[in-house]
């Protein structure tokens, strides 16, 4: 199919390569562990973990989230392009939608009730010191969740695709999933 073609190129030129990886910088202490096989193949526990990992770091920090979640694929063992895929979760175009999403979020498990708008003559670092630790709350909370329900999300699909695999070839109509 040319439109799965297509996205599938544009997907390889976007990912880093492994030996991409184990040229920079940020990596050199960890590069010799970046070009393990394991690191890179579809396994379901490696990717499960990998996509975990991606998540949580695509939440915690706002730059760098595919060289720090690649670091942690090698200590962990997960799949380092899923993580690098879901490291783009939180982009430049998105991540204005989560720290808007977190603040709420923050102030919930906080205990507070929102405060009410500040005017727009009130001092900049104070509105940025209310805000500041919902928001970190808020974002550690996506990642902490987002990356235990993503890696549970992706070992239930794995199932499941097992499953639908073995029903149809118990059936006699084994076809590719």
């Amino acid at each position: 199919m040319p439109v799965f073609d297509n996205f599938r190129a544009s997907l390889k030129k976007a990912l880093p390569t492994r030996e991409s990886l184990a040229q920079h910088t940020w990596l050199r202490p960890v590069a010799h562990h970046l070009l393990q096989p394991h690191l890179w193949r579809l396994q379901h526990e490696s990717v499960a973990r990998g996509v975990a990992i991606g998540t949580f770091w695509a939440f915690v920090i706002p730059l760098g989230q595919t060289f720090v979640a690649a670091a942690h694929c090698t200590w962990w063992r997960g799949n380092i392009p899923a993580a690098a895929v879901m490291t783009m979760l939180t982009n430049p175009l998105t991540f204005g939608f989560w720290l808007w999403l977190a603040y709420p979020v923050g102030h919930f498990f906080m205990g507070e009730t929102l405060p009410a708008p500040a005017l727009p003559n009130s001092s900049w670092t104070s509105s940025l010191q209310e805000v500041g630790a919902p928001v970190l709350l808020g974002m550690g909370i996506f990642g902490v969740g987002g990356g235990a329900l993503s890696y549970l999300l992706v070992k239930l699909g794995w199932r499941l695709r097992v499953a639908v695999r073995r029903q149809r070839s118990n059936s006699g109509k084994s076809q590719p999933f």
